[in-house]
């Protein structure tokens, strides 16, 4: 409850306040007589009360023994060696008292290294066991005696204590281990160097230590590598070394490390300690690569010279050079954008941000150029992803950035920039780096409105490399496509279908038609036209225009959209694939065309209106055979859209109308209409029209309808002259919605 947790607030108050009074009395050496005797009591005392407050504690005994040691591990770091040992003493004592006390609650799976298949509740852990037996550890090579014999005593029981709990488990119980515990208590300190004592009685205990008590070690093992005694930093660069020799981390516990590392790192100048960290980073890095590389850029986002000492010492053994590069690129590409957090530790954006830093720093060590070479496609097409990305960041993300860069004057996007022109220059594109500039394909990535016309321009001199490297990076761009992504889909499909001018890229053609239905039917805007105009280029080059030819379904549903540009691309593609059908399917594909053309004859775009009209004309053309009747029915609902648009603002459209109608009258073999499109005799036409065929008097009604409301004048005014003929209206009803509501004529 609330109130217990306050309650245990104030002890651990009372506690601390309790503990600095007694240990900062003056050294017992220093007082006499009655002073002495105080002193002795007082302590006595103390002992006495926590052992009271575990006893009192019942079944949470052992939830109050871990508080208690937690207030007392601080004292033992102190630089005073009069406070260090009495805290020790204190530790001492009550580790004592557990070998006498039992605490039945205990459960003695904390006493094994290998964790066992049951659960136990957290009231039932001994879950410092790691921190305490590694503060123990680390005192005993203090340079104080008795210090260092306190911290001593309280590993030897401590070591009973754990012994007793494996007693309770018959499978765990191990007999030459007891006797080793009962000579060990003869055994002085002194009787071997402190660092290997306090070595061997490390590793003794390492036997006993769980992963997660292990990992709880090495933090605080790092830390004491900044201490001032040549034995304190040989013991923690020792227990460094063993923890890290086999790891089994958790997740979570590699950063705790690598963070330790970073921060003290610049207060480390011992070359044994400076080694140990270089060994346990290499060895964690061989282990946990992707934990290793997202916590060091996590712990610095701008890479300041301690994490570069520190990707340095990654990068030093070849075999590491390619996982952390690796692992880098994976990070570039993490750009998720429905991250919103500025923190580091959960925002992928932030972190992509990084990763571009420290690789444009990585790419300045000309060493690693040939692990970079391995992976440069792939690396180079992020970077360029990460441009773009970086157009899009929120003002607090570039502020954590540009706090770094601003004396400077390098923002975010001009470092990825730096990255790309560094990245091409270390891989012996120099030329293309130089022709880039020249056409000012940088300047234009900086900006968005810009932007793809940069990647336009990147793509087309990076099409005047070597055909494997432009083989390798096609295949990339489609491996990448196949998963829709809407951070980088955009940027690289414009690179793609750049990249389709490459004539001798013709046998990794197929990845990208395999890919190009998915971005025809995308919700994206300006990817259906941007993949059209892929698809455009291919069909009027001989060599790959055939094989387009698996698209044409899809390419024919984008008549049906509301994407002006997407039809403005699509009907050039659809003339130039039935041109490439062969036997009846040019004639059943331009059957299929007419009524989804006829829509598009009143656009908004003029040259969609135009295409329409002469891909309709062109479709007339195809028709033959069976289906020839059925085309008779579209030809005959053409005629009067097309007779409107002789009027059209647009002289194309107009022109396009003419020779559609003249074509019209060819296919139905009506002689006065082709002579009367040929001089463009509207009126005379709709007159025509209407004693031809007196029955499609309600079609006409039906079909000139939409033009009353045209945005174009001259149409609504033919549209309501139509309407107006005594022929067309005779006995049909008039409604009056057909009528324009406003606006005059």
């Amino acid at each position: 409850s609330r109130a217990g947790l306050l309650l245990q607030e104030k002890r651990s108050s009372l506690l601390h306040v309790c503990f600095c009074s007694v240990f900062y009395l003056p050294p017992q050496e220093d007082t006499q007589g009655p002073e002495a005797s105080l002193y002795s009591k007082t302590l006595a005392t103390m002992d006495s009360m926590l052992q009271t407050l575990v006893r009192s504690a019942g079944t949470l005994g052992i939830l109050e023994l871990q508080n208690i040691l937690q207030l007392l591990l601080p004292f033992t770091n102190f630089q005073l060696a009069v406070v260090q040992e009495r805290a020790l003493a204190r530790i001492a004592s009550l580790a004592n008292f557990i070998t006498i006390y039992p605490l039945p609650q205990l459960c003695p799976c904390f006493a094994q290294a290998t964790v066992l298949r049951h659960q136990c509740s957290k009231t039932h852990r001994f879950t410092m066991l790691g921190r305490l037996v590694g503060h123990l550890s680390l005192c005993c090579t203090c340079k104080d005696k008795g210090t260092c014999n306190e911290a001593a005593e309280a590993l030897h029981h401590l070591h009973t204590f754990i012994l007793q709990q494996r007693s309770r488990w018959p499978w765990l119980h191990d007999t030459g281990q007891l006797q080793l515990q009962e000579g060990w208590q003869m055994r002085q300190p002194w009787q071997l160097s402190p660092t290997s004592y306090a070595s061997k009685i490390f590793l003794m205990f390492m036997k006993y230590l769980q992963p997660s008590d292990q990992a709880d070690i090495i933090p605080m093992a790092i830390k004491s590598l900044r201490a001032s005694s040549a034995c304190s930093i040989s013991m923690a660069a020792y227990m460094v070394d063993v923890l890290v020799a086999d790891p089994a981390f958790q997740t979570g516990q590699v950063p705790n490390i690598v963070w330790a590392i970073y921060r003290n790192l610049p207060s480390i100048k011992a070359v044994v300690a400076l080694n140990s960290l270089d060994r346990a980073l290499l060895v964690l890095l061989g282990k946990h690569p992707r934990e290793v590389v997202s916590s060091l850029l996590q712990c610095s986002p701008t890479c300041t010279h301690v994490a570069m000492a520190m990707w340095k010492v990654m990068l030093s053994k070849p075999q590491a050079v390619e996982k952390v590069l690796r692992e880098l690129l994976s990070m570039l590409m993490n750009q998720s954008l429905r991250k919103t957090s500025t923190s580091t530790k959960d925002n992928p954006r932030i972190l992509s941000l990084a990763a571009a830093g420290t690789i444009s720093k990585i790419l300045l060590q000309p060493t690693f150029l040939r692990e970079v070479e391995a992976i440069f496609p792939q690396l180079f097409l992020a970077l360029l992803f990460q441009v773009s990305f970086t157009t899009e960041l929120t003002l607090q993300e570039v502020h954590i950035f540009w706090r770094k860069y601003q004396q400077d004057l390098l923002t975010p996007i001009r470092s990825a920039v730096q990255s790309m022109r560094l990245l091409l220059c270390g891989m012996g594109f120099e030329s293309q780096v130089l022709a880039i500039e020249a056409q000012g394909g940088w300047d234009a990535l900086l900006s968005t409105q810009t932007h793809l016309m940069g990647v336009r321009i990147v793509a087309r001199e990076m099409m005047k490399t070597p055909r494997p490297l432009r083989s390798t990076i096609f295949c990339h761009l489609t491996e990448l496509l196949s998963v829709e992504d809407p951070t980088w889909e955009m940027i690289a499909m414009v690179f793609l279908v750049e990249m389709l001018g490459c004539t001798d890229l013709n046998e990794e053609l197929n990845r990208a038609l395999e890919i190009f239905p998915t971005y025809l039917q995308s919700q994206c805007l300006g990817m259906p036209s941007l993949v059209l105009r892929g698809i455009l280029g291919l069909t009027e080059t001989p060599d790959t225009a055939r094989k387009t030819l698996v698209l044409l379904p899809y390419v024919m549903e984008q008549l049906q959209g509301a994407d002006s540009d997407a039809s403005a691309v699509a009907l050039p593609v659809l003339s130039n694939m039935l041109r490439l059908l062969e036997g009846r399917m040019p004639s059943l594909t331009a059957l299929a065309l007419a009524d989804k053309l006829q829509p598009l004859f009143n656009d908004e775009s003029e040259t969609v209106r135009e295409l329409s009209i002469r891909l309709f004309q062109k479709a007339m053309g195809l028709v033959v055979g069976a289906e020839k009747k059925k085309m008779k029915k579209e030809v005959w609902d053409s005629l009067l859209p097309l007779l409107f648009h002789l009027h059209d603002q647009d002289k194309r459209v107009a022109k396009a109308s003419q020779e559609a109608l003249c074509s019209a009258g060819q296919f139905l073999k009506w002689r006065q209409l082709v002579q009367l499109a040929e001089t463009a005799q509207a009126f005379r036409i709709s007159e025509c029209l209407l004693a031809r065929n007196r029955s499609r008097a309600k079609d006409y009604l039906h079909q000139s309808q939409p033009y009353l409301q045209s945005p174009q004048e001259p149409l609504r005014r033919e549209a309501v002259r139509f309407i107006g003929e005594p022929r067309a209206l005779g006995s049909l009803p008039l409604p009056g919605s057909l009528w324009p509501s406003t606006g005059p004529v």
